[in-house]
């Protein structure tokens, strides 16, 4: 799962990030709403979630979550401020914000908020995902292996190896390029070697094989890669 975080106070949008990045989620940080909407408006990644500060420079959060809803784009938007009259609350609310958090706020509650927007927003994935013997619980951010007497066990992942099988179950049976999933994990800016994406497969593969999934991500030469969700361990 992808976010876009629109924050311009450093302190505060480091701790949402690394919050958020400790439970999984790849986020890309904005400090004005400009660069925040070209990233939007540019669609280079995919994001299932944006949150947006309301008061940033040049271009308000408000005025961004206004031109997603204006160009159509069903993208689930928390919306975070200081302002905590009502009547701000359903101006933001009216503009098209999915929720509204006002500061000061735990992160506990914030991730609260991003779990029950996963819960009910279709544009972001299903909650539970199951592929051979392998549940994703998106609630939890968890990975649990079904053994032969349908047990769960818990199946321990790096965050970016957690990132890479949740992208490639969400994408069953369908090619993925080397481009496509750096650009989808990885966030904006990061520096990354030219053989990242393979090195990090070969690393999944290797946990995958231990809980009786190999095979489950299949090389297709000259393409990419495939999550073959059709043959595997029942």
């Amino acid at each position: 799962m992808r976010v876009l975080l629109l924050e311009d106070e450093p302190d505060l949008a480091s701790a949402i990030k690394r919050t958020l990045n400790q439970e999984k989620y790849v986020v890309d940080w904005f400090e004005n709403g400009t660069e925040a909407w070209d990233s939007l408006e540019l669609q280079y990644v995919q994001y299932t979630l944006a949150i947006l500060d309301w008061l940033v420079p040049k271009l308000s959060g408000l005025e961004v979550l206004q031109r997603l809803r204006t160009n159509k784009q069903p993208l689930p938007v928390l919306l975070l401020t200081a302002k905590d009259s009502l009547e701000d609350k359903v101006v933001g609310l009216d503009a098209g914000a999915d929720d509204y958090l006002v500061k000061p706020f735990k992160m506990a509650e914030l991730l609260a908020r991003v779990r029950a927007l996963q819960r009910r927003s279709p544009q972001i994935q299903p909650q539970i995902m199951r592929v051979w013997n392998l549940i994703l619980d998106c609630g939890t951010r968890s990975i649990y292996r079904l053994d032969s007497k349908q047990d769960k066990e818990m199946v321990i992942l790096t965050t970016k190896e957690f990132q890479l099988l949740e992208y490639f179950m969400n994408h069953p049976n369908q090619v993925l390029t080397t481009d496509q999933i750096r650009n989808q994990l990885w966030e904006l800016g990061a520096e990354q070697m030219s053989n990242v994406v393979a090195a990090q497969i070969r690393l999944l593969r290797r946990q995958l094989a231990a809980v009786d999934c190999d095979g489950l991500i299949e090389t297709v030469h000259g393409q990419g890669y495939r999550l073959n969700a059709t043959n595997g361990a029942q």
